[in-house]
């Protein structure tokens, strides 16, 4: 399935290939340079999607606000149940010695010993407990399938609360026995994972603490049936999903219609960057009366690239990304660390390579030793150069070891303090090391995005990254995942908002024209 992080081939489980054509066909007007303004006149996607509208804005009610916020939130759920494994559900842990613990606490400890005295009175009060067993009796029959009416009768029958009741009025009531019956079903029900706690509930003697426990691994079961029904429309929901959170954002774009203004931001500001850029690369005296074209792959795949140096603490996403932003900005981050660890081996290789060749060993601890240090250095609290600084000292430590264990003599000081500098120096802006590795990072993630969909291999990794290619290919995979499946679900809004930045109103008159028709 998608984003597995154990994958090293890109695209090998998304969704369909007829997912996989819908994408293309919906930006075969925007192929790269064979694209024309004719070829963008025809309407790849549903009308409301189009940024061009030259409709005057018109005012969003709340119920219409409400509605897109339903739509955002089952279409943000459905898309991580489809693309995440470890997705599940868990019970709300309040924190320990919190306020809202210690209440929680004291008001359920009054519940059960309330209960504790009732049954302990002479005669004993049993209304509270034939309560119990109703709420009971209505959880188990919830976790049976709609063919299970022999057990359903049977369930129905021994825990039927006025049979209790009057068997209670004549004193002849079996509370322990119905205890027993309800964890004797609780065994046949529950998931193997719940066999412990159902033998240590035959083990209780005491009532009350049974009911009490009784009531806390049915919860748990709850949460199990509910993690189960999850596993089970997985496989659905991936077969669905590109038609499912396409239809639903078209939804939200009809109730809000700037939901696509971040996205069309986003693009807008790659068609800047690379209009700049070919402008820059025109030779003095060419003819540059014309604006520079551009190709919509290029415009889209080098947005997308932006999104692995985007500041996600202070810069908000693309609409369109949304559902997808916890797991790019942990991509992000991943790659930073990478991206260290490369600038480091490749400073040590030069400095000292010579002395340590033939000695992988000492490369593969020092990455260990750098990948620990590195630990949460996107924590604003992190100090970037203290660590830099640390690792160059266990860096000259432990090459100096593997100097001694060959007979050779160990650094001098003005090479360890050399190497020490200079792997501080890399936290420093335009920090020549960190600008080639992260250009080569770059390169190596753009021709992940090049390669057509699906790809059952990955591309050469580029020189200077050996230290991290397993690494790198890993989250190379994953990234190339996310972007695949969102061009797939998102294609025909991008369509029509590169109609616009790249061809102008002139083309989206021509689309709206031909779609009046």
């Amino acid at each position: 399935m998608p984003f597995n992080g154990e994958k090293q081939c890109v695209g090998e489980d998304q969704p369909s290939d007829s997912d996989s054509s819908r994408f293309s066909e919906s930006m075969a007007s925007l192929s790269d340079s064979e694209c024309s303004r004719q070829s963008f006149t025809s309407d790849s996607s549903s009308k409301s999607s189009s940024p061009a509208s030259t409709s005057p804005p018109r005012v969003v009610t709340f119920d219409e606000v409400m509605a897109a916020a339903r739509n955002l939130s089952n279409m943000t759920l459905a898309h991580e149940i489809a693309v995440n494994e470890n997705f599940q559900l868990k019970q709300d842990a309040l924190p320990e010695n919190s306020l809202a613990s210690r209440v929680k606490h004291i008001v359920h400890q009054a519940f059960w010993d309330v209960l504790q005295s009732e049954l302990n009175a002479e005669p004993p009060e049993y209304e509270h407990a034939i309560k119990l067993f109703e709420e009971i009796r209505e959880i188990l029959l919830s976790f049976l399938t709609p063919g299970g009416n022999r057990l359903r009768n049977q369930i129905c029958e021994v825990l039927d609360t006025d049979l209790i009741r009057q068997q209670a009025e004549h004193s002849a009531v079996d509370i322990q026995g119905l205890a027993n019956y309800v964890i004797s079903i609780m065994g046949k029900l529950c998931a193997p994972v719940r066999d412990d706690d159902i033998r240590e509930l035959k083990a209780t003697n005491d009532i009350v603490e049974v009911l009490r426990q009784i009531f806390h691994v049915l919860d748990l079961m709850k949460m199990d049936m509910v993690n189960f029904t999850i596993r089970s429309l997985r496989p659905h929901l991936q077969r669905q999903l590109v038609d499912y959170e396409r239809t639903k954002f078209q939804e939200i774009l009809e109730e809000t219609p700037s939901a696509l203004d971040q996205t069309t931001g986003w693009i807008k500001e790659s068609v800047n960057e690379l209009l700049s850029l070919s402008e820059t690369a025109l030779t003095p005296g060419a003819e540059n009366s014309s604006k520079p074209s551009l190709s919509p792959t290029l415009v889209l795949n080098n947005s997308y690239l932006k999104l692995l140096q985007w500041d996600y603490q202070k810069k908000e996403l693309p609409e369109t990304l949304m559902t997808d932003g916890a797991r790019l900005q942990e991509l992000t981050e991943k790659l930073n660390q990478l991206k260290i660890i490369a600038c480091l081996s490749l400073i040590t290789n030069n400095m000292v390579g010579a002395l340590t060749e033939g000695l992988p060993e000492v490369a593969n601890r020092l990455k260990r030793i750098s990948a620990v240090l590195l630990e949460g250095m996107n924590k604003e609290t992190f100090n970037l150069k203290e660590v830099l600084n640390s690792i160059g000292v266990q860096t000259c430590v432990e090459v100096n070891k593997a100097l001694v264990e060959r007979g050779l003599s160990i650094l001098n000081a003005e090479v360890q303090a050399n190497l020490i500098g200079q792997f501080s120096s890399i936290e420093e802006e335009d920090n020549p090391i960190w600008s080639l590795i992260d250009k080569r990072i770059q390169l190596y993630m753009k021709s992940l995005l090049c390669l057509p969909s699906p790809q059952k291999c990955m591309p050469p990794v580029p020189g200077g990254l050996a230290i991290i290619q397993q690494e790198l290919e890993v989250l190379g995979s994953q990234y190339a995942n996310i972007v695949n499946l969102n061009k797939q679900v998102y294609g025909p809004f991008y369509a029509n908002i590169l109609r616009k930045l790249l061809f102008g109103e002139e083309a989206m008159g021509k689309a709206d024209a031909s779609s009046a028709n």
